[in-house]
């Protein structure tokens, strides 16, 4: 399972920007066909759990493991 720095550097290399910052960062990426995904991200460094992650690849990134790993 990736951890919450995976996801971060992910969101970084694959053109999501970051819309606000808090105790999370709160990334966005805006699509050619003008859908808006969102996803937030903790600054902790743990280990995503395995139905979290699940739920943050499929409905906020919308992409493969196989995408992921590509860009993480």
């Amino acid at each position: 399972m990736p951890n919450w720095k995976d996801l971060k550097r992910f969101c970084d290399r694959d053109g999501w920007e970051i819309y606000k910052q808090t105790d999370h960062w709160y990334y966005q990426k805006i699509m050619p066909d003008g859908q808006v995904k969102r996803t937030k991200v903790s600054m902790g460094t743990g280990e995503i759990k395995k139905n979290l992650w699940r739920q943050i690849r499929e409905k906020q990134l919308q992409v493969s493991q196989e995408y992921f790993n590509k860009f993480s």
